[in-house]
């Protein structure tokens, strides 16, 4: 398992916005599996929403991206580059995501051709999923 040290270790993210908690499984180049404790502590939860707080669905995209990014940087060859945003597709948010649940985050690299790849990304609390979406990333 990676905690916070050796998630920064492999990409550049840093608090507030190290969306991802630990690793669970990685399989470098190919998958990985992290988690994101939601908590009432979280910033963004002052103004999304007051009086109902829930997870801005970006935000879970983007811990999805962070997990694949953990998979596609740990490549020997990766190792110290950042993976970009290249784009979204299929994005698809199912379930409000609030204080108290346990994010689980995977991400599969599905295809890459030279520094382009997309990886098939799940988000789910307790196996109900949250967000799915295929995401493109570039590795410079």
């Amino acid at each position: 398992m990676l905690g916070i040290k050796e998630i920064q270790e492999i990409i550049p993210h840093r608090h507030p916005f190290l969306l991802i908690d630990c690793v669970e499984e990685l399989e470098p180049g190919v998958r990985a599996v992290g988690y994101k404790s939601v908590t009432y502590n979280e910033p963004y939860f002052a103004g999304h929403f007051p009086s109902e707080p829930v997870m801005p669905g970006v935000l879970i995209v983007e811990a999805l991206a962070q997990t694949g990014a953990v998979a596609i940087l740990s490549v020997e060859g990766n190792k110290g580059k950042t993976a970009y945003f290249g784009g979204m597709d299929h994005v698809k948010f199912k379930k409000k995501v609030v204080p108290g649940d346990k994010l689980r985050l995977e991400c599969q690299i599905i295809r890459q051709k030279g520094p382009v790849g997309v990886g098939s990304a799940v988000a789910t609390v307790d196996g109900k999923v949250a967000v799915s979406a295929e995401l493109t990333f570039m590795v410079g």
